[in-house]
């Protein structure tokens, strides 16, 4: 290969050849020549090499006319638009040579007569020599073609390949990037085009924080291009990479049902465009487009694409419609977290408002913006849009660049997490939500509005302007702590925002956001649906199920793999799950709750907790939470769930809740499962001896225990003065617990922003031996300089008390 050719087989080509053909045309050499043998399935194709582009303007004495074009520009003497115009079209008019001509053609008649298909379709795409560097992403600035056909479509679609390397928003990424128009050169892929039942993009980390262990996957009916234009919002799936080299395991912890309301497929032949786009039918839009198997597949593809490289990547899949067979389509390095300060965390914190939340949609950039909203439908309109506001609009392509640039935030009707507006706005660091289906219609010109990016894969838009703070966190300058620092975790959707934070584990996740968060129904009503004596309700609660085998399936399916999901955000370290503790009133605002809830007049020292799981109103629905846990563990691999027990009153409840617990498959001790108990209520810690032959540890939940040892109702305004854990009559059973389990081997842990708050809290859970203190995440920095303080208090100033616990 010293001597440049004109035309080079994917075979013939590897990663470092860029220069020859361009970073997408090297890439699929390289996966189709060296990951073929890994069962990587990458249709055939070959590419025109970069110096046929060169010497294609040169024969056609182009490069004075474009250098003049540009020079115009500059000087002010045409404007971009037409400048990009001129160089465009004396491209097209350009004529390639007899040889060219032929190697081309000959190339193609060659690739139709290896896969036995006269007239093979193919997509033509084009590959600049400057794209996909790990400073520059170029990716979406020049154009593709799909479904072509014969030999003189072939050329055409060549020429007009050349001719995108000036489209308008190429020229100006080129010049803000610092590249010199003409050191760029483009190469031509010519590839066998899979006519696709589905479609996608897939990325190995998370898109969002830039959390590594995932493989996250987008998905439509027919060809990917609805997905990266925007025009859908696609299913979408997370897979936990760790785990998938366990074959058993189905380590799958997202599946999100997008609306997929359209899908492009190819045309039929003689059709005036190569491809149509068709509305999806119900069903389509209704069932998931890839099985588990398949998910598992293209991330094991995704992993193994990965490690060649050695860097993330992004990735388009296909599944041929034909032979029910999966391809990668095209590979690129992931260029907008592989550069971000991986020692530095940005926490954006939004002050307490009653503001409505106006809409919601996929939430892109992890951050906050708010100014006021201005709609534009097309970026022919870009200069009456005032730089500083809120764009909103339909769905963005790439024209739309130098508009999205001016913009505080940005809002689209339609489009996932890897739909153009996406990416770009990652790239551009301005907060987007996408996928919100009404916000061209719901929000006006003009008004204030305050978008937040910051709490997770859903984007919520505020009505009016909210105050909000940064804080920017230093990871390295965190002090180490002899004592665990843990976090709790609220929601799925937010957990991988902290994944870097250095913890010891989540101490306490609570089942019932999930429940309310994810599932929304009252588990009871998905299992005895015939006591659900409202139409309306039971209608919306099919709704909700739809694509699942069986109401009880729905709850199962979505409670494990929310509890997956936090799980894999500190897998392998541990993770305490805690079952659910509703209040009746609290389970009566579930979808389908008011047909199974009593009316208790103190919901708080009612029905709730350890109660309710072998209770006849409930034990079925609590099995079902057991039934999520042991998929979770077992199924999915996340071996590190610790299962908590709330509100336990008695040991005869401990013991007949563990029996329930273990004809739903989850025994304590059976694959290493632990067992916690929360140590809320009085009784824990006078019988805690007895407790911990029992669990395996406890957990103090200092509000429960405080109210039921004061005798102060938690909520209640008139004696917040005296609601205080630091009280000598709470710290005394705090100490008294710890001092019992320790030689029990039971561990003790504490979850609350008391710590945090009051550094003398702290001092005397660390003089007494706590195992481990669990914080709200945005507390994190500041509990670890507390607790740090407090142990070397604890090391300056040793009492006798303070030699008891983690000593012993």
């Amino acid at each position: 290969m010293d001597k440049p050719e004109l035309i080079y087989w994917y075979r013939q080509l590897r990663a470092t050849d860029v220069g020859l053909v361009g970073g997408k045309n090297a890439s699929l050499g390289e996966m189709l020549s060296q990951l073929d043998k890994a069962g990587i399935r990458v249709p055939d194709g070959f590419a025109t090499s970069a110096q046929l582009f060169r010497d294609f303007l040169h024969q056609n004495q182009l490069n004075s006319p474009i250098d003049d074009q540009l020079n115009a520009m500059h000087t002010g003497q045409v404007s971009l638009a037409e400048a990009g115009h001129e160089i465009r079209k004396r491209i097209i008019q350009g004529h390639f040579t007899a040889e060219q001509e032929q190697a081309i053609t000959s190339a193609y008649l060659q690739l139709c007569q290896h896969v036995s298909a006269p007239e093979l379709s193919v997509a033509v795409r084009s590959s600049a020599t400057a794209e996909d560097l790990p400073e520059a992403s170029f990716a979406g600035q020049q154009e593709s073609y799909l479904n072509i056909r014969g030999e003189q479509q072939v050329i055409t679609a060549c020429k007009k390949c050349f001719a995108s390397l000036y489209t308008d928003r190429a020229i100006i990424y080129r010049e803000e990037q610092g590249f010199a128009h003409q050191q760029v050169a483009l190469s031509v892929g010519i590839q066998q085009m899979i006519e696709a039942e589905c479609a996608g993009v897939m990325f190995t980390l998370d898109t969002e924080n830039g959390f590594p262990d995932v493989v996250m996957i987008n998905g439509n009916w027919g060809l990917g291009e609805t997905i990266v234009k925007g025009t859908v919002t696609p299913d979408r799936f997370m897979v936990f990479k760790p785990l998938l080299a366990e074959s058993d395991k189905t380590p799958i912890i997202e599946k999100h049902l997008g609306k997929k309301t359209e899908k492009m497929q190819f045309a039929a032949t003689g059709s005036a465009s190569p491809t149509v786009t068709l509305p999806t039918s119900e069903h389509e839009r209704s069932h998931l487009v890839l099985t588990d198997q398949e998910i598992l597949q293209l991330s094991r593809w995704a992993v193994l694409i990965e490690q060649h490289y050695g860097h993330a990547m992004d990735i388009e899949w296909v599944k041929d419609t034909h032979r029910q067979q999966l391809y990668i389509v095209q590979a690129r390095p992931e260029t907008v977290e592989a550069r971000k300060d991986s020692a530095v965390l940005l926490n954006y914190r939004l002050e307490k408002s009653e503001a409505p939340v106006l809409l919601e949609g996929a939430s892109v950039g992890g951050a906050i913006a708010s100014g006021k909203t201005f709609t534009i439908l097309s970026p022919e309109d870009s200069e009456q849009f005032p730089a500083g506001a809120i764009l909103v609009t339909e769905r963005t392509d790439p024209d739309w660049v130098p508009l999205m640039r001016k913009a505080a935030g940005i809002i689209t009707d339609s489009g996932g997490p890897t739909s153009h507006a996406a990416i770009v706005s990652r790239e551009l660091k301005v907060p987007a939500i996408v996928g919100t289906e009404e916000a061209t219609r719901v929000l006006p010109s003009g008004n204030p509005v305050t978008m937040s990016c910051a709490t997770g894969a859903v984007g919520q838009i505020f009505d009016g302007i909210i105050n909000f703070t940064t804080e920017e966190i230093d990871l390295a300058s965190l002090p180490k702590t002899q004592t665990q620092i843990m976090i709790n975790a609220a929601m799925p959707d937010g957990i991988f925002h902290w994944w870097q934070l250095p913890t010891a584990g989540i101490g306490l996740t609570r089942i019932e956001f999930i429940i309310s968060s994810l599932i929304g129904i009252h588990p009871m009503a998905l299992l005895h649906p015939e006591q659900v004596t409202d139409p309306k309700v039971m209608q919306v609660i099919r709704q909700r199920c739809t694509g699942v085998e069986s109401l009880p399936d729905f709850f199962v399916e979505n409670l494990a793999l929310g509890v997956g999901k936090i799980a894999a955000s500190q897998y392998p370290k541990p993770v305490i799950v805690r079952m659910s503790d509703f209040k009746s009133n609290e389970y009566r605002g579930l979808i389908g709750g008011e047909f199974f809830e009593l009316h208790e007049e103190n919901p708080m020292l009612g029905l709730r907790g350890a109660s309710r799981y072998y209770h006849p109103r409930y034990q079925e629905a609590f099995q079902l939470e057991c039934q999520a846990i042991a998929k979770a563990r077992d199924e999915m691999g996340f071996n590190n769930i610790i299962v908590m027990i709330p509100f336990c009153r008695t040991v005869q409840e401990a013991d007949k809740v563990l029996g329930v617990m273990a004809q739903a498959g989850l025994e304590r001790g059976k694959n290493g499962l632990q067992v916690y108990v929360m140590c809320e209520i009085p009784s824990n810690v006078i019988l805690a001896e007895r407790f911990a032959e029992r669990f395996d540890g406890f957990s103090i939940g200092s509000n429960d225990l405080t109210q039921l040892v004061l005798g102060i109702d938690r909520d209640s305004a008139e004696l917040k003065p005296m609601f205080d854990a630091r009280d000598d009559a709470v710290k005394s059973l705090i100490e008294q617990v710890i001092t019992v389990a320790h030689p029990k081997g039971c561990k003790v842990g504490i979850c609350g922003q008391a710590p945090s708050d009051h550094p003398e809290f702290a001092a005397f859970l660390v003089s007494h031996g706590i195992d481990s203190i669990s914080l709200n995440p945005d507390s994190f920095a500041k509990g670890c300089k507390v607790i740090s303080d407090a142990e070397h208090q604890r090391l300056e100033r040793p009492t006798a008390s303070s030699s008891q616990g983690k000593e012993e």
